[in-house]
């Protein structure tokens, strides 16, 4: 418990905010106060812009001047180079009334000539310093390119007393000192200075497959826990950013669908895309991968959410008129603004500078809705791991936005090496669908097939994608034999099948007919019979006619006979059996 309170009571170490994207977050908040940090790296690395930067943002956004010491560079090179980063440096630097500049410029460069004559101090630089400091509240002091100062001296003993002086003046002053500092490593000369420094931060300038790659990385941070791994960034319009600090945002998960802009592919993934997901469309070139991303972004624009469309291959017009020729028609949404179609070509900058743009992009037009086409072709100018670095990070963002994104990809490998995609999408996509041509009778048709939609009972079918004028669809399946037909194979498989049902349907006729015939003659037989058997009956009736009036007439004659002769009536037995009755003599 008391070890617990004497961490409670130990101060902790004040720090500077640089108020740089990712510099914060690497640092545990930014820079020591009263200790001095080294920004070294190779010319062109970004160590003036960064340490210019922490100024500018500590006097505009956290009211806290500073002082800017040049060893390389006059105050008017200073101020041309960050004007095209709109940092208005000029106006920092002005008296505003009694108010006091929140930025001041001291010219500490030495001529030759004094340090060959032997007359080489900074005492009298530093006390021009630590006296402005007090004079406009300065917090912050930069000290740029000391290592112009120590190539002018050949003398070590020399250069540790100037180094310690610059030291002890920013612990002194209590400021957050910043010294730049050009090496090609962090190897001699300054080696002294990198003992001497509390916090040091070095920044790399390499290229990576003909792409140019920025790198920040902080090498030790006296009483304070940092990120020690090395992070891109790049130097955008607005300044230095640095691409990714090491956190994973996170994210909600949806369950609700949107539609791809095609019903039967929305059938196929059981009613679309989850919203926030990630889509990956790959496929060799012309199978329509573009055809796909324009549809998901014409649904989402119907439904009336922003989209945004972002092209590492095509201009904005190009899109638009291909897309016109299957029915999908984007320039309504892009007049109405739902729709920003922006190209950026991948040789003209580095992945990490297009990513920062991305970034701009995305927080400028607030999308629901992102499309990156072709993400394949960042590869060419930047290498695979640097480009899926960028990929990652910028899905990673998009999915804390809760956007949806479908970027496509150009493959040209075989269906069977389909794991090896130069972008590893099985490890960064929630669905894949995957484009390819049938190649028969003459003709290559596309097809389509989901590989995988997490959290979807999707289908595993292999269905022929057809483009027309009247837009995207895709086809039934059709197989024979196992094998599903498409385009010609279809159509010919179609047909013979019509003409085998016709045949079929031919044979059906004829033996009903025949059945009809004989039907028809068992019905006429029967009706002969049936007139055979009346007439015999009719026959019978007419016999038993003729014997009941014989009978009636031979008894009636009988009767009269005996009525003459005065004899009794013969039975009705005996006229049956045709006796007559005995007379008497």
């Amino acid at each position: 418990m008391a070890r617990k309170n004497q961490k409670e009571r130990e101060p902790r170490l004040a720090k500077a905010q640089t108020g740089i994207d990712g510099v914060d977050e690497i640092t545990g908040g930014g820079l020591p106060r009263g200790r001095t940090t080294l920004l070294a790296g190779p010319a062109g690395s970004g160590k003036t812009v960064l340490a210019l930067q922490t100024l500018v943002n500590g006097a505009r956004r956290f009211d806290e001047p500073g002082i800017f010491v040049a060893f390389e560079e006059g105050f008017q090179q200073v101020a041309a180079n960050a004007a095209s980063f709109g940092w208005e440096i000029p106006s920092l630097v002005q008296k505003r009334g009694r108010r006091s500049p929140r930025l001041a410029f001291v010219d500490g460069r030495l001529s030759p000539g004094a340090v060959q004559a032997g007359t080489f101090d900074l005492s009298g630089l530093l006390a021009a310093v630590e006296f402005r400091a007090k004079e406009i509240g300065a917090k912050r002091i930069v000290f740029d390119g000391i290592d112009v100062l120590l190539v002018m001296l050949n003398d070590p003993r020399v250069e540790r007393g100037e180094m310690c002086r610059i030291h002890d003046l920013l612990e002194r002053a209590g400021v957050a000192g910043v010294v730049t500092m050009s090496t090609a490593g962090l190897e001699p000369p300054g080696s002294f200075m990198l003992s001497l420094s509390d916090c040091i931060i070095q920044l790399t300038h390499r290229l990576a497959e003909r792409a140019s790659i920025r790198g920040f990385r902080v090498v030790k941070y006296r009483g304070s826990a940092f990120i020690a791994n090395e992070f891109p960034f790049a130097i955008a319009s607005q300044g230095i950013e640095v691409a990714d600090f090491g956190t994973r945002p996170k994210y909600r998960v949806f369950t609700e669908r949107v539609s791809s802009g095609i019903p039967r592919l929305d059938h196929m993934l059981a009613g679309g895309y989850f919203r926030g997901s990630t889509v990956l469309v790959t496929g060799m070139p012309g199978t329509a991968k573009t055809t796909l991303a324009g549809a998901f972004v014409a649904a989402a624009c119907a439904r009336g959410e922003r989209a945004l469309y972002i092209s590492l291959d095509e201009q904005p017009a190009e899109i638009l008129r291909n897309l016109a020729s299957v029915s999908i028609r984007l320039e309504r949404y892009v007049r109405s603004r739902l729709l920003e179609i922006y190209a950026d070509h991948p040789q003209e900058t580095s992945p990490e500078e297009q990513f920062v743009r991305m970034r701009q992009r995305i927080r400028a037009h607030r999308p629901s809705t992102l499309v990156i086409d072709p993400i394949s072709a960042a590869i060419r100018m930047g290498g695979q791991s640097t480009v899926l670095g960028v990929a990652e990070r910028l899905l990673a963002m998009a999915k804390s936005e809760g956007i949806t994104t479908l970027w496509t990809s150009l493959y040209q490998g075989s269906e069977e090496a389909m794991e090896a995609t130069p972008l590893h999408v099985s490890t960064v996509a929630d669905t894949w669908i995957h484009l390819s041509y049938r190649a028969g009778r003459g003709e290559r048709n596309r097809s389509l097939t989901v590989i995988k939609s997490r959290g979807t009972g999707h289908s595993h079918q292999v269905r022929e994608l057809i483009l027309d004028d009247r837009g995207v669809d895709l086809a039934d399946v059709y197989t024979v034999g196992g094998e599903a037909l498409m385009g010609t194979a279809r159509w010919e498989g179609e047909r013979a099948e019509v003409a085998t049902q016709r045949d079929v349907e031919a044979e059906e006729a004829r033996k009903r007919r025949e059945l009809e015939i004989l039907a028809a003659e068992i019905r006429a037989q029967t009706e002969g019979l049936e007139r055979r058997r009346e007439s015999l009956a009719a026959e019978m009736r007419l016999l038993d006619q003729s014997i009941t009036l014989r009978e009636r007439n031979e008894s009636r004659r009988q009767q009269e006979v005996r009525a003459r002769r005065g004899g009794e009536p013969a039975s009705r037995a005996g006229r049956r059996k045709g006796r007559s009755a005995p007379t008497e003599d």
